[in-house]
């Protein structure tokens, strides 16, 4: 049987984060109340963390900036490929003539 995946609103995971941290119960307690499971509420609550300084990894923003760079960085490859493999066209029918 397959898990089933649910796409959260960033708003509830506000909430639910909120609330575990207005809490002094642990992580499967506070993710009894939400209805959610508690690794999707840990992992938020490490995401959390991490947008706001606390644990030293990329922010939400730098990752987004990361993948964009990357898909950026694949295009500018493939032209540069294009270009080249252009180039050495040119330079073939130049030479023939």
């Amino acid at each position: 049987m397959g898990t089933r995946w649910i796409k959260y609103p960033p708003e509830f995971r506000q909430d639910a984060v909120r609330l575990y941290r207005s809490r002094t119960r642990g992580i499967n307690k506070t993710a009894r109340e939400p209805g959610v499971a508690p690794e999707s509420l840990r992992r938020w609550v490490r995401r959390a963390e991490i947008d706001q300084g606390e644990r030293g990894c990329l922010t939400s923003e730098e990752r987004e900036e990361v993948r964009r760079l990357h898909r950026e960085n694949a295009i500018l490859r493939e032209r540069k490929e294009i270009l080249s493999k252009a180039a050495g066209f040119v330079r073939q029918t130049d030479l023939r003539q």
